[in-house]
């Protein structure tokens, strides 16, 4: 089901249930009928009718463990506690197509309030490779981290990361807000740098994204750590490069930080010097960022 009807078809008492079930998740796989019976203080009848509901828009997965009815959230189910996080905060007012898919992301159009069109990212981490996810990331220190856990610490980071980078001015998104797994940023009308478009001067938007590693490193003390053609926007009107997708940035004093802002660079060079036909060297860009 598309994820803004299915939002639009829940009322407060579903949404009420739904943040019951997540409460006690911590405590249960699957949660007892009766605890979020004396959550929700929905009597059972009507209670039993309302997971019914959800169970069918495949929100909730119902279990019965040692004769007793149970339930988790799934995907969809925290998808519209986040949602509704958002709508709350005054954050989103509409959601529409889907616009994007990352490797561990789905990109969503919306609307804020004044209209003002954004971009809704739920975060998917691990979803497909969960036993990688963990090695990859250093910020994943226990080693039973949920996919769900994953991904909301991956969200927390990238909002606090284009929230200090946009107050620095730095050339990324601008961010709105955020609930659980889901990032709210502005919408960038451009195209991805992975697709090669025309640029009128590929060194000047080169130098522009080293300016912005220079800012993430120098005064925000981060580095992107997964940089690559896949991450930057081109603005249409202006061919500004946007730099995106920084849940898994690591501090300047990680010991393997320049390690990987090398690997961020080399990756930014080869990609130019052979689309662009342009002649730039590794250790010139990453002497623009060190200072």
């Amino acid at each position: 089901m598309n994820i803004g009807l299915a939002y639009k078809s829940l009322t407060e008492r579903d949404f009420a249930v739904l943040r019951a079930i997540e409460e006690y998740s911590s405590r249960y796989e699957y949660v007892p009928l009766e605890l979020i019976e004396k959550r929700t203080r929905i009597i059972e009848e009507h209670l039993t009718l309302i997971l019914s509901k959800l169970s069918k828009l495949k929100m909730v997965k119902k279990e019965s463990i040692a004769g007793y009815k149970s339930y988790r959230l799934t995907y969809l189910g925290h998808d519209m506690l986040a949602l509704n996080g958002l709508v709350r905060k005054n954050v989103l007012e509409a959601l529409g197509d889907k616009i994007g898919v990352g490797k561990e992301s789905e990109i969503y159009i919306g609307l804020a309030p004044g209209g003002v069109k954004v971009a809704v990212k739920f975060l998917r981490i691990g979803r497909t490779s969960f036993r990688r996810t963990k090695i990859l990331r250093t910020w994943v220190e226990e080693p039973h981290t949920s996919w769900y856990k994953q991904a909301r610490i991956a969200a927390e980071r990238e909002f606090k990361a284009l929230k200090e980078l946009s107050l620095q001015r730095a050339l990324v998104p601008t961010p709105f807000g955020y609930d659980r797994h889901v990032v709210v940023t502005e919408y960038v009308e451009g195209v991805e740098l992975y697709r090669r478009p025309t640029l009128e001067n590929p060194e000047e938007v080169f130098w522009k994204a080293i300016d912005t590693l220079r800012i993430a490193y120098q005064d925000v003390g981060i580095v992107h750590s997964d940089l690559s053609e896949y991450n930057i926007i081109v603005r249409v009107d202006d061919q500004t490069p946007l730099i995106i997708d920084w849940p898994q940035y690591v501090y300047r004093d990680h010991p393997s930080s320049m390690d990987l802002l090398r690997r961020d660079v080399e990756y930014l060079v080869k990609f130019f010097n052979k689309v662009y036909r342009v002649d730039i060297q590794i250790e010139d860009a990453l002497k623009k960022i060190l200072g």
